[in-house]
């Protein structure tokens, strides 16, 4: 009987090419969670999925409120611009 203790079972196996930094810490990170390599993978892919549909889902949000609201306020309108523009100035370390 074959255990997986909780783990994916492979049924494909597939190369990366992966800098030293990210191969080191790939595995730190299954030597502390006490899982395979390839278990860490999965589970990033899982959690970035995870992350993309919650981004995803919250831009329908506001979208579906922008268009409820047949569009935004000049006041948001300023608003939104300042804060773009303030965000710019910190990017470019102005």
């Amino acid at each position: 009987m074959v255990h997986t203790y909780g783990m994916a079972q492979m049924n494909r196996r597939t190369t990366f090419a992966l800098d030293d930094i990210t191969i080191q810490r790939l595995k730190t990170l299954s030597e502390i969670l006490h899982i395979s390599q390839a278990e860490v993978v999965r589970r990033a892919v899982e959690q970035a999925e995870r992350d993309l549909q919650h981004r995803t889902h919250h831009k329908l949000q506001l979208l579906q409120r922008y268009v409820e609201k047949k569009g935004i306020s000049s006041s948001e309108a300023d608003a939104y611009l300042m804060q773009v523009a303030d965000e710019r100035t910190h990017w470019r370390g102005e």
